[in-house]
């Protein structure tokens, strides 16, 4: 795979021949400080439902081997991959490689929209733009009450919403409602408590109203993209292969 490669302050990212961002699976992964073999982990990480030339794409790189050695197997990732990825970690690489890749992403987006105006109708219209984006700035030095807002809890109407985000999930992870799993009312505890545990560690609050207004959306997408831990994920298949449950 050819790239124009733009080296940015923590990993490497490209532009494939499409021009879309693209990220190195082995560099993510070098980032990421997994202990697992790249292939072994990356098989898993495909296991969440990514879709092979849709959000990443195969290619072999040359690396440093005595003369004979194949290259080493290496994947393009989107953007949206290498996000999720970071996330599904859940340590504080993780979340700082998601950030990062959501200020690249804006970057980019930036970039794309950026063109010099030709014809004195753009340049006024640009012109227009600079001084709308001033008058915002000059807004937002007196928009205190928004900002605290923004600092305070979920109010009950977004609590609900992340409520009714968060038992979905867990009847998605149990296998839906009529499962083994859910119906095993200490086996569905256990779904909800792990992820609280790492909501809470993630978030760094005590219950999920606590959570700033101001990170809802990134709350909401945490939970829909939760995924539960592998012990507590095989006792969840076996007791889904069970024939019979008594509860």
């Amino acid at each position: 795979m050819q790239t124009i490669t733009e080296q940015t302050n923590l990993i490497p990212v490209a532009k494939d021949e499409q021009g879309n961002a693209v990220v190195s699976g082995r560099e993510l992964h070098e980032f990421l400080e997994v202990g697992t073999q790249y292939t072994k982990w990356f098989e898993r990480m495909v296991e969440y439902g990514f879709t092979e030339n849709v959000d990443f794409t195969s290619f072999s790189q040359k690396c440093l081997k005595p003369i004979g050695g194949r290259p080493q197997q290496d994947h393009a990732l989107t953007l949206d991959m290498a996000k999720e990825i970071s996330m599904i970690q859940r340590t504080e690489r993780g979340k700082q490689a998601r950030q990062y890749f959501i200020e690249v992403e804006k970057r980019y987006k930036q970039q794309d929209n950026l063109r010099m105006p030709q014809t004195p109708v753009e340049i006024m219209t640009v012109v227009g733009q600079i001084t709308a984006k001033q008058d915002q700035a000059i807004k937002l030095l007196d928009n205190k009450v928004t900002y605290l807002t923004d600092l305070a809890g979920l109010n009950s109407a977004r609590n609900k919403e992340l409520t009714k985000a968060r038992n979905k999930r867990v009847i998605e992870r149990c296998g839906g409602t009529d499962s083994n799993a859910y119906k095993d009312t200490a086996l569905r505890k256990k779904v909800y408590h792990q992820m609280f545990q790492e909501y809470k560690e993630y978030f760094d609050v005590n219950q999920y109203a606590d959570t700033p207004m101001k990170r809802f959306e990134e709350a909401k997408e945490f939970i829909e993209n939760w995924h539960e831990r592998y012990p507590l994920e095989q006792e969840i298949k076996r007791t889904n292969e069970q024939t019979n449950l008594d509860i």
